[in-house]
C-alpha cells in the first residue's frame, strides 16, 4: 500500500508509523474529515504489529485495579465496534474472536499467580470462572495431566493482528488516509516549538521530500526515541523482542490458553502461534535457539499437544517498551506534536482507545479520559 509523494507533501495532520497505533489514529482522524497522511519505514503493520499474539486480554495478568487496566478494559470493551467498522469499511474478516481465554495451574507458581488473580478480580466483581482439571480436559484436549486448576475469563479475546492492521490501514485508506509506504521519517524540522515538517528516506536511502503539515502525531514504536530526541524529547523507550513460533495442526483448537507467560493461540485455518520471549537485546530481530527452546519448553508443561504439531514459522518481534512499561500519549514540549507510543506488550489491545483519545485531544484539546499518567515529561527526572 503506497502513495504519491508528490501530492501529499502537506497535510492537515501527519502520522509517523504506520502500526496498529498510527493506522488506528488515523482512521479516526480521517473520519472527522482531516487529511491525514501515514509515513511508514515498511508497510503496515509490518513491525510490532504483526509479529504480535493478538490477545485482547486485560484480565488475564491484572491483579491492580489502577487507571491503567481501567484504560486497558475500556479499550476491550471498544474491540467489537472496531473490528465492525474495519471489516465493513475494507471487505476483510480479521479473524476476531470473543470466546474468552484458558488460564491453567500447571505448578505451584502458577496455581498462585491464578489464585491471586481470581481473589482480586472476583472482589471487584468481575467474571471469572473457576474451573477443575476435569472440567479443562473437557474443553481443549491434548493439555498435561499435570494441572490442578484454571480460570475461565470470557471477557478476554484474541484477534488475528496479522489481518488486522492491513485491513485497519485498508479502511483507514477508503476514508482518505494516503499511506507513504517504505518511507521513513528521519528529522523532525522544528522552529519556535512546532514541526514544520518531517524529512523523509525512501528504502533505498534516497532522500524524499519533506512532508510538513498543521499536526503530527509520533507513533513509530521503537523508532520513537531517535526521532525526538533531536528537539530534545526525552522517550525512555527500549525494544523488547519477543519471539514466536506457528504450527500447523489436524484440528483447531477451541481457545487460548495460557501458563504464566507462555501460551497457544488459535490461527485459522488450523493453526496455533506459542509465544513467547521478552528479550532486552537492542534492534536485533533475529529468531535464536535458546529463544525456540524457551518456547517450546514452557508451552510443552501445560499443552504437550505441541510435540506432535506440524512447525510451519518462526519469527521476532519489537516491543516498544518504556522505564513503567506503560505507554506514552499525548503533547510534549512541542506544542503540535501529540506522542502515542511505547505500548509495549498491548498495542493491539489499546489500539481502539489510543486512537479515541488522541483524536479527541487534537480535534478538541482534551481527551475523555485522564491520560496524565501517560504524559511524555513523566521520565524527565530520570
Amino acid at each position: 500500500m503506497g502513495g504519491n509523494p508528490s501530492s501529499a507533501r502537506t497535510a492537515d495532520v501527519v502520522v509517523i508509523g504506520g502500526g496498529v497505533i498510527g493506522c488506528a489514529i488515523a482512521f479516526r482522524l480521517a473520519q472527522a474529515r482531516l487529511k491525514v497522511v501515514v509515513l511508514d519505514r515498511g508497510e503496515p503493520g509490518g513491525e510490532a504489529s504483526g509479529a504480535a499474539a493478538g490477545m485482547i486480554a486485560p484480565q488475564g495478568e491484572m491483579v491492580s485495579f489502577d487507571t491503567f487496566f481501567e484504560l486497558c478494559a475500556a479499550s476491550r470493551d471498544l474491540y467489537a465496534g472496531f473490528v465492525d467498522e474495519i471489516e465493513d469499511l475494507s471487505g476483510e474478516a480479521v479473524g476476531y474472536r470473543p470466546d474468552g481465554i484458558l488460564m491453567v495451574a500447571a505448578d505451584d507458581q502458577h496455581s498462585q499467580e491464578l489464585e491471586e488473580i481470581y481473589r482480586c478480580q472476583t472482589g471487584r466483581g468481575l467474571a471469572l470462572e473457576r474451573l477443575t482439571a476435569e472440567s479443562i480436559h473437557e474443553r481443549v484436549r491434548g493439555l498435561s495431566p499435570d494441572i490442578r486448576w484454571g480460570l475461565f475469563v470470557p471477557g478476554d479475546h484474541w484477534v488475528d493482528n496479522e489481518r488486522l492492521t492491513p485491513a485497519l490501514a485498508k479502511a483507514a485508506a477508503r476514508v482518505g488516509v494516503t499511506f507513504l509506504t517504505r518511507t521513513a521519517a528521519t528529522q523532525l524540522d522544528v522552529a519556535s516549538s512546532r514541526v514544520r515538517g518531517v524529512r523523509t528516506r525512501s528504502d533505498s536511502a534516497a532522500a524524499g521530500p519533506t512532508i510538513s503539515g498543521d499536526h503530527f502525531i509520533l507513533a513509530a514504536g521503537c523508532w520513537s526515541a531517535d526521532l525526538a530526541r533531536p528537539p530534545g524529547i526525552f522517550l525512555p523507550i527500549q525494544p523488547c523482542r519477543g519471539q514466536m513460533l506457528e504450527f500447523e495442526a489436524d484440528a483447531e483448537l477451541p481457545l487460548v490458553v495460557r501458563a504464566g507467560h507462555h501460551y497457544l493461540v488459535p490461527r485459522a485455518p488450523q493453526r496455533i502461534v506459542a509465544g513467547t520471549t521478552a528479550e532486552y537485546a537492542g534492534f536485533e530481530k533475529q529468531v535464536t535457539g535458546e529463544g525456540l527452546r524457551s518456547i517450546l519448553e514452557g508451552v510443552s508443561r501445560f499443552a504437550p499437544l505441541i510435540r506432535g504439531l506440524r512447525f510451519r514459522r518462526a519469527w521476532a518481534g519489537l516491543r516498544p517498551d518504556t522505564l513503567d512499561h506503560h505507554p506514552i500519549l499525548g503533547y510534549g514540549e512541542l506544542e503540535n506534536l501529540i506522542l502515542a507510543t511505547g505500548h509495549f506488550r498491548n498495542g493491539i489491545l489499546l489500539a481502539p482507545v489510543t486512537a479515541a483519545l488522541v483524536s479527541e485531544l487534537l480535534l478538541t484539546g482534551a481527551a475523555s479520559r485522564p491520560i496524565d499518567a501517560y504524559r511524555p515529561g513523566r521520565f524527565r527526572s530520570q
